[in-house]
């Protein structure tokens, strides 16, 4: 069920049975050759068919997040920590006074962090709640499925590219990049992350078989789902 296909009566009738929901996360920021709001586009496509027949509510994908490290890119927004930790408490917080005390977060940015840490801030001033934080790519199943691929995927890399973040007419360059130095690279201003990172992409090829890529998302969208069946404490 999305919140956008609802109106408020209908999520008050199915406050009466289900305490449950999804709250995706996302980003806006470069992936190489790929959609600026790859995160978002991820993180909500996954939220959405992995509670797909439950009847648990997913909200739309919150597009933004904190990276400042790619700001010298042009359509790169960030977030500081302090708003987003803000705008986290207040969307947790709303979603409690509404009666929803099992949130499901599916994360799709690692930037995002910051929220992961502060959530038990959170949760000892609402005891009768539980969050799970979900950074849907690399949790152990999905990380194991992408590794049996190919080991070398990172950031704007193949591991990223999904029919439904590629841009329309912009090719994918053949070459395999090797990885960078990530803590390194987290050590730059953003000017100089550029000219480092070039295309945005971390290392590894930019694209992969689509046959590989769905045996991934088949994945991560049952390893989602398990978390949003049977995940709770």
């Amino acid at each position: 069920m999305h919140i956008q296909d609802m109106n408020w009566g209908m999520v008050e009738d199915l406050l009466t049975r289900e305490d449950r929901c999804v709250l995706p996360l996302g980003c806006t920021e470069q992936h190489a050759t790929l959609s600026l709001a790859t995160d978002t586009l991820l993180a909500g496509r996954v939220a959405r068919e992995a509670a797909d027949g439950s009847g648990v509510p997913v909200f739309p994908a919150l597009p933004y997040g904190i990276t400042p490290t790619f700001t010298a890119y042009p359509g790169t927004l960030s977030l500081r920590v302090s708003t987003y930790l803000n705008l986290l408490d207040d969307l947790l917080s709303g979603l409690h006074a509404q009666g929803f005390r099992r949130i499901l977060i599916v994360n799709g940015h690692g930037g995002n962090a910051p929220g992961q840490g502060w959530l038990g801030e959170w949760l000892a001033r609402h005891p009768d709640t539980r969050v799970q934080w979900h950074n849907w790519w690399n949790a152990p199943r999905t990380w194991a499925a992408v590794q049996r691929v190919d080991p070398l995927a990172s950031h704007a890399s193949w591991m990223e590219n999904f029919p439904w973040t590629r841009l329309d007419g912009v090719p994918a360059p053949e070459e395999r990049k090797p990885m960078v130095d990530v803590a390194a690279l987290r050590q730059l201003p953003p000017a100089r992350v550029r000219e480092v990172l070039g295309d945005g992409n971390y290392g590894g090829l930019h694209r992969r078989p689509d046959r590989e890529m769905q045996l991934i998302w088949q994945e991560a969208v049952a390893e989602t789902r398990a978390l949003l069946d049977s995940g709770w404490a």
